[in-house]
C-alpha cells in the first residue's frame, strides 16, 4: 500500500502547480521517515540502530527541504549556501554510518574480496566525479571559498554514500525484498544528486524529472522499512564471501575501464586533459585489481589443495583412502627394495559388520568405523600406514618390522577395537619380487583364513616363508591368543 500510494504521489507530482508540488514533496519525505519509525516498532529488526540513523538522515533532508522552501516561497530568494545546505549535508554521514552498521551485521567474518570490489567501483566513480563535477567547480570563476567548499561537499557525500552502498552490494548476505528496495532507494538518491550537479554546472535547474528520482528514493526507503524481510536484513551470512559471478566480473571490467574512458571523453569533448587524475586513478585501480586477482589465485590454490586432499582422504574416518593407500604402498615397496628392509602388509576387516548395521543402524555403523579408525591409529602410532580400503576393510603397512613384530603390533590393534566388536586380520611379508597388488592379495587371502578360523585373530600368509621370513610357530600362536599362521 505504501508503494502504491507513493507511486501515485510521484506520478501526479509533475502535473501539480508549484505550491502543491512543494507540499507533496515534503509529505512524501515525511511519510518515508514515519514509515521507517513504524517499521522499527512493528517489525522489530535484529539491529535497530541502522534504521534509526536512516530515519535521522531522512528527517535531516526534510528539514533542509522545509528551510529551502521557506527561503524560496516566503522570502523569494534562493541563497547558496544557506542553513538548508547544512541540513542536507548532515544526512550523508548519518546514512553512511547506517549502511556501515548493516554491512557489519551481515558479515560472519572478514570479507576482504567484497571490500576490494567496492573500493574498485568507488575509485572509478570518484575519478569520474572529480573530472566532470568537482574539478570544474574548483576552477569556476566568481565563486568564493565557502561556496566552493559546499559545492564540493555534495559530490563527496555522494561518493561516501555510494561507497558504502557498493560495499553492501558486494558483500555476502541474503538479497531480500527489503535489501533490494533499500539499495534501489540509495541508488536513486545518488543518481538524482549526480544529475542535479551536472544540470547545475551546465544550466539552471528549476525542478522537474530529477525531483521524481528523489521522490522515488523516499518511497522505496519507506517501503523497505515496512517489508517483513527488513527484520533479518542485518543477520550475518553463513557464507564468508559473496560468489565471484560473471556479472560481478563484467561490472569490475567496466569500473577498470573508467580511467581510459575518462581520458577518451576529455579528448572527444575537447576538454582540458586532467592527466594526473587519470594517472592516479588508473594506478590505484591497477593495484586493487592485482590484489583482487592475487586473492582469487590464493583461494583457487587452497581449493585445489582441498580437492586433492578430499580425493585422497576417506571422508568418514579421515584416514587415507584406497587411492592414497595404493600410492603409498608402491612408494614403501620401492623404499624396501632399495634399503632391504622388510615390508609387511595387513588387511583388517571388522567382524559381522553387516549384522551390526542391521541391528543398530547405519549411523551406529559409521560411528563404529570412525571410533575403530581412531583407536587403531592410536595403537599403531605415526609410523605405519593405516588406510580405509573400502567398506569395513582397512589396510596396514609396516616397513622395518619383521613379520613376528608386525603380528605383535596387529595384535595390539585387534585388542583396542571399540564397541565390544572384533576384527579379523591377515598379514603378508613382501617376498622382494611381487608387486603391491599381489602382496595385498596374499594378505587378503590370509584375512579370509582368519574369518574361517573363527574371527578375532591375526593370520600370517604362508607365501612369505619362501624369502626366509620367520612365521609364527604353533607354540608362538599359543602365546598369542587369536594369532594363527596359515599353512
Amino acid at each position: 500500500m505504501f508503494l502504491a500510494l507513493g507511486g501515485l504521489a510521484v506520478a501526479g507530482y509533475v502535473v501539480l502547480p508549484t505550491a502543491a508540488r512543494d507540499a507533496v514533496y515534503l509529505a512524501v519525505g515525511l511519510a518515508a521517515c514515519v514509515a521507517i519509525v513504524v517499521g522499527v516498532h512493528v517489525l522489530r529488526p535484529v539491529r535497530r540502530a541502522p534504521w534509526w540513523l536512516m530515519a535521522a538522515g531522512q528527517l535531516s533532508w526534510i528539514a533542509g527541504d522545509v528551510v529551502y522552501t521557506w527561503y524560496e516561497s516566503v522570502l523569494a530568494v534562493e541563497p547558496f549556501p544557506s542553513p538548508a545546505d547544512v541540513l542536507y549535508l548532515a544526512a550523508y554521514p548519518l546514512l553512511a554510518v547506517a549502511f556501515a552498521l548493516l554491512i557489519r551485521g551481515r558479515r560472519s567474518g572478514r570479507d576482504r574480496d567484497g571490500l576490494i570490489d567496492s573500493a574498485i567501483f568507488t575509485v572509478a566513480v570518484g575519478l569520474l566525479s572529480w573530472v566532470f563535477l568537482m574539478r570544474p567547480t574548483l576552477l569556476g570563476e566568481g565563486v568564493d571559498v565557502v561556496e566552493r567548499a559546499i559545492a564540493l561537499a555534495y559530490p563527496l557525500g555522494d561518493i561516501l554514500l555510494l561507497g558504502v552502498l557498493l560495499r553492501l552490494l558486494a558483500g555476502p548476505g541474503a538479497r531480500s525484498p527489503a535489501f533490494g528496495m533499500l539499495a534501489a532507494a540509495c541508488g536513486l538518491l545518488v543518481l538524482a544528486d549526480a544529475a542535479f550537479a551536472v544540470l547545475a554546472t551546465t544550466s539552471s535547474y528549476g525542478g522537474g524529472w530529477v525531483d521524481l528520482l528523489w521522490l522515488g528514493s523516499y518511497v522505496l526507503w519507506g517501503a523497505a522499512a515496512l517489508h517483513p524481510s527488513m527484520r533479518g536484513l542485518s543477520l550475518p551470512s553463513p557464507d564468508g564471501t559473496a560468489p565471484f559471478t560473471r556479472r560481478r566480473l563484467a561490472a569490475l571490467t567496466v569500473a577498470i575501464l573508467a580511467a581510459p574512458a575518462t581520458l577518451a571523453a576529455q579528448l572527444l569533448l575537447g576538454m582540458a586533459l586532467d592527466g594526473w587524475a587519470v594517472v592516479v586513478g588508473s594506478t590505484v585501480l591497477s593495484v586493487l585489481v592485482v590484489v583482487r586477482m592475487s586473492g582469487l589465485l590464493t583461494r583457487l590454490q587452497a581449493q585445489a589443495g582441498r580437492l586433492d586432499e578430499l580425493a585422497r582422504t576417506d571422508a568418514l574416518t579421515g584416514l587415507p583412502n584406497r587411492r592414497s593407500a595404493d600410492a603409498e604402498l608402491a612408494r614403501m615397496r620401492r623404499v624396501s627394495a632399495l634399503d632391504g628392509r622388510p615390508l609387511v602388509v595387513a588387511m583388517l576387516d571388522l567382524d559381522r559388520f553387516k549384522a551390526f548395521n542391521d541391528t543398530y543402524g547405519h549411523g551406529a555403523g559409521d560411528r563404529l568405523l570412525t571410533e575403530a579408525a581412531d583407536a587403531w591409529r592410536g595403537a599403531l602410532g605415526s609410523g605405519p600406514l593405516l588406510a580405509r580400503y573400502g567398506g569395513e576393510e582397512f589396510v596396514v603397512a609396516f616397513t622395518g618390522l619383521s613379520l613376528p613384530d608386525a603380528v605383535d603390533a596387529l595384535d595390539r590393534v585387534r585388542a583396542v577395537t571399540p564397541g565390544g566388536q572384533t576384527v579379523s586380520v591377515g598379514a603378508a611379508l613382501w617376498d622382494g619380487v611381487e608387486d603391491t597388488a599381489a602382496l595385498t592379495q596374499r594378505a587378503d587371502v590370509a584375512l579370509y583364513a582368519a574369518k574361517r578360523a573363527g574371527r578375532d585373530r591375526v593370520v600370517a600368509a604362508e607365501g612369505a616363508a619362501r624369502t626366509g621370513a620367520v612365521l609364527p610357530t604353533q607354540a608362538d600362536a599359543a602365546t598369542r591368543p587369536g594369532t594363527v599362521p596359515t599353512g
